[in-house]
């Protein structure tokens, strides 16, 4: 993501930590006490296409439908807020909120503070290319040449997982060019000062769809990753019932339609637990095999 800045969507525990020594009185709800109450207090954000962003006037994105479709399935009201990204993980850790319904990218980092949700999206990373570059179109054609990603994201994070792919062919990783957001990585690209650029594949999907003649998508770059609600781990009795409510939502068919609807495909290969330990995260991702 990058918040204006697509998919960046880091950030440090020590930032939660002291948001939640600042707000110490507040406690996020679990399920017996959101059932008590009658509300669920759930924060969105509304510049993060095509999961949460405001089209007309009106909240829009993945994310409000099912923000829509949690309404209709719960017994108990479920209240939003609107909130910019920076933030907003913050004030869900800090208990000011029971959920944050957003496209947050599972990391190591974030689940020292949440578990997740089933993933509503993949977040595999796939690389960009100019979309009339011949000499680009699979992984081996990316020996030596230069990439482009966004400082201190996830995507970074992963980039030894190509380095190993490409090693493994007696390939090598070319010069990395690290951008403050991720529109200044593309503009670049078009440019012809980077070869390639890495993002999420929902981000690819969505440059592609909307840039066809300048930019094409290339092959996956690291193994899979996952998008997904993050959950307060005090609250272990609402992540389930979140659970119930994503494979009630797999079983009828509903969420392979609004990904079909929102990213274009649908991801039929997620897992449907919860992820909530960073050891099955690295066995769902292959990343650090034991």
């Amino acid at each position: 993501m990058g918040h204006g800045k697509q998919i960046k969507k880091w950030f440090s525990v020590a930032a939660i930590a002291l948001a939640v020594g600042s707000s110490a009185s507040a406690v996020s709800a679990d399920l017996p006490q959101v059932l008590e109450s009658g509300v669920l207090k759930v924060a969105t954000e509304d510049n993060y296409s095509p999961f949460n962003y405001i089209a007309k006037g009106q909240p829009s994105g993945i994310n409000k439908d099912l923000l829509d479709e949690l309404r209709e399935y719960a017994k108990f009201e479920v209240k939003q807020d609107i909130l910019p990204w920076t933030g907003l993980l913050a004030s869900v850790s800090a208990g000011q909120y029971d959920l944050a319904l957003t496209g947050a990218i599972v990391t190591d980092a974030r689940l020292q503070v949440f578990d997740f949700t089933p993933p509503i999206a993949s977040a595999q990373h796939y690389f960009l290319a100019r979309a009339k570059d011949d000499s680009i179109s699979g992984v081996s054609d990316l020996d030596g040449k230069t990439v482009g990603l966004q400082a201190g994201s996830a995507l970074l994070e992963r980039l030894p997982e190509l380095k190993t792919m490409l090693e493994a062919e007696g390939k090598s990783l070319g010069r990395v060019v690290e951008y403050q957001s991720y529109p200044e990585a593309y503009a670049d690209l078009a440019n012809g000062r980077v070869d390639y650029v890495i993002n999420s594949i929902v981000s690819v999907n969505e440059v592609v769809k909307t840039k066809s003649k300048v930019f094409k998508k290339g092959e996956a770059v690291s193994g899979p990753g996952f998008v997904s609600w993050p959950v307060p781990k005090q609250n272990p009795e609402l992540l389930a019932y979140l659970t119930d409510f994503f494979k009630h939502l797999k079983e009828t068919g509903r969420l392979a339609e609004l990904q079909e609807k929102w990213f274009g495909e649908s991801f039929d290969d997620l897992p449907i637990e919860p992820i909530t330990t960073v050891e099955q995260y690295h066995s769902l991702t292959a990343v650090n095999p034991s």
